[in-house]
């Protein structure tokens, strides 16, 4: 298996710790300051969010690779219109909506891994696009091929390989030179120009649904395409900021999925924790038993300490995307210029923790374990958090508490805990799983065929 290069980032990244609560790199002509620590990110990307809220200029991962328009690395001017109606989409007022979808995505996850227990990965990513999908282009993905589904992550997975992989985002100027002396060029233009058929392939049928007056309702009929919500954007504008919503919810998901096998595998005593709360809420008899839901959430503050700690101990995220200085900041005894850029490093703020490298949900359990991003770095800071936050926790809450009360797993094979590869489209590192009992397979067959009759019910 190739190792993904975070894989071997992340040790790199650690090491910066030793170096101080803020790390200076200079690459190329840029400077980059690591915040090692939660409490100088804190100060420096929450407290002064106004000044600390750009992107730099990246002509290769924010140009040739996304035509200037994935919204993650868009200059602010470019940005604020697509944030503007991103908080339609991943507002708190329809988070109970969201769940109830995802406690359907869900099941078909449950079956897909009786079904198909080799392809779990692949059943990851699949649930963590389903209802992203449903929710921004009104559809599910019952019509799209596994190709398909490949090309789509395929595609996402080459975006963030892109960032920071060329010299040219390090020196921008060099992107000011005539075309015909970048002998770089032609490969990053077709990388962004294969995305781009990617993307129009699964946005053009919607859009053409919404132009017919046939569309079902969703993000990209109701907010980006309603006349009444006057979005600013262009069609090109508004497809990319749809398509990429879901690639970076559907990958930062599938990850976090594959990160928690991992940390279950390796860690059998608290998936035992976590299944004793389970079967004291959910029921052990097949007379009381029932699937644990959304409803459920509050009395299991230990999936989401599950979550805060997969997150904490093998980042899927290990570098934020740089938050540029617009204006000379001073900070503490610190004082930095204009234009440096400030990168939450969260390996070294996963390990700035007691036993760093050992696996503790309990470490969570201070009664904040159900507000994800408190004291947690993994979706951004400041004006540039991820505002989808909420719909992954609840997308991984779901399928961890039913995936961890259904299904017994344990490793296939050798594995390292600091090996993840999170770029394989094969499976990243070798498990069994099998049903925890008839009782449980019954119980998710039930309920998959009752959704699948409330489906045709509803048409």
């Amino acid at each position: 298996m190739a190792t993904y290069i975070t894989d071997i980032l992340a040790g790199k990244l650690g090491s910066m710790l030793q170096y101080g609560e803020m790390t200076t790199l200079h690459l190329g002509s840029q400077t980059w300051i690591l915040l090692n620590t939660k409490e100088v990110a804190e100060a420096i990307i929450h407290k002064n969010g106004r000044i600390t809220n750009e992107r730099p200029e990246m002509p290769i991962a924010g140009g040739l690779v996304s035509h200037d328009k994935r919204t993650v690395i868009r200059q602010t001017k470019h940005w604020t219109e697509g944030r503007r109606v991103m908080h339609h989409l991943l507002s708190g007022s329809v988070l109970k909506t969201y769940g109830s979808w995802q406690e359907s995505a869900s099941l078909q996850l449950l079956s897909s891994y009786l079904d198909d227990p080799e392809r779990w990965f692949a059943h990851h990513f699949r649930y963590s696009l389903d209802v992203l999908y449903r929710v921004v282009m009104g559809d599910d993905l019952i019509n799209k091929t596994q190709a398909e589904l490949d090309d789509f992550q395929q595609a996402g997975m080459e975006f963030v390989r892109s960032l920071a992989q060329s010299m040219i985002d390090f020196f921008p100027i060099l992107d000011k030179i005539p075309a015909f002396m970048q002998p770089w060029r032609l490969y990053w233009k077709d990388m962004g120009d294969r995305h781009r058929k990617v993307m129009v392939d699964w946005w053009q049928p919607v859009y053409a649904q919404v132009q017919a007056g046939m569309a079902g309702p969703s993000f990209v009929r109701d907010t980006l395409l309603n006349p009444d919500m006057k979005y600013k954007g262009n069609e090109e504008e508004a497809m990319y900021l749809a398509v990429s919503v879901m690639t970076a919810g559907g990958d930062n998901t599938r990850m976090s999925l594959n990160t928690f096998i991992m940390s279950m595998i390796d860690n059998p005593a608290h998936f035992a924790i976590a299944r004793a709360q389970l079967d004291k809420v959910c029921g052990v008899s097949s007379q009381s038993m029932r699937l644990p839901g959304m409803q459920d959430f509050e009395q299991l503050p230990y999936i989401s300490a599950i979550i805060k700690e997969v997150l904490r101990w093998r980042p899927t995220v290990p570098l934020v995307p740089p938050h540029q200085l617009t204006e000379d900041l001073q900070c503490k005894h610190y004082f930095f210029p204009a234009g440096v850029s400030f990168v939450i490093n969260n390996v070294a703020i996963g390990q700035g923790v007691p036993e760093w490298d050992t696996y503790d949900p309990a470490r969570w359990l201070d009664g904040t374990e159900s507000n994800l991003i408190y004291n947690h770095w993994a979706f951004g800071g400041g004006r540039r958090i991820c505002v989808g936050y909420r719909i992954a926790h609840q997308a991984l809450w779901i399928a961890i508490a039913r995936l961890i009360f259904c299904f017994d797993l344990i490793p296939a094979g050798e594995y390292n805990t600091r090996v993840l590869n999170h770029v394989s489209l094969e499976e990243p590192f070798p498990v069994k799983f099998s049903a925890r009992s008839e009782v449980h397979k019954a119980l998710i067959r039930v309920a998959a065929n009752a959704e699948v009759e409330k489906e045709k019910a509803n048409g």
